[in-house]
């Protein structure tokens, strides 16, 4: 698959996340992918820097319009640690940590952030409103509870299986209570 119709699939699977996410400004994305999948390949085998390039360029298009901060998932091999603008993580005190993403240490995407980021760091962990994941590298632990399954209507980005998540406040009280 060509790279105009990879970036055309991956916004609408990202309008499909905002839609019924119904994020507003100030709230966070997350994103979890794996370059390697996209391109066919196997998770953490054959990495891809410019397609985490050009997704990273895609996701910042469509969301620093709206002013929706883009938070990016490493991989294991940094503890799943999260590129975020430092100006996020200062308003949420969100605890920064010292990694710098690379290749085979964060991945492709996490590089292209620390790259495309105004002022990136890495924390450890975030509370993000909505998310996708592309190629199923969980992102759940970084999406705020209670969390609800969203079904994109493009289910793969290239080889990449994608799902996604948003959040919703959680529903308290007994049998008398109103939503």
């Amino acid at each position: 698959m060509e790279k105009a119709q990879l970036q055309q699939d991956l916004t609408t699977i990202v309008n499909d996340v905002l839609a019924a996410a119904e994020l507003k400004a100030g709230d966070t994305f997350v994103l979890g992918c794996t370059t390697s999948e996209i391109v066919g390949g196997t998770i953490g085998k054959n990495s891809s820097q410019e397609t985490g390039q050009w997704v990273i360029e895609t996701l910042k298009s469509i969301l620093d319009p709206q002013k929706i901060y883009l938070a990016v998932q490493g991989c294991e091999h940094i503890n799943r640690a999260v590129v975020v603008e430092r100006e996020l993580a200062e308003k949420k005190d969100w605890e920064i940590v010292s990694v710098k993403p690379a290749l085979h240490a964060g991945g492709s995407c996490s590089v292209a952030a620390f790259e495309q980021f105004t002022d990136p760091v890495e924390v450890e962990h975030i509370v993000a409103q909505a998310g996708i994941d592309i190629g199923d590298t969980s992102i759940g632990m970084h999406v705020k509870y209670v969390q609800v399954p969203v079904r994109p209507s493009i289910k793969e980005l290239g080889g990449a299986h994608v799902t996604a998540l948003r959040s919703r406040p959680k529903y308290i009280g007994g049998p008398r209570a109103t939503y």
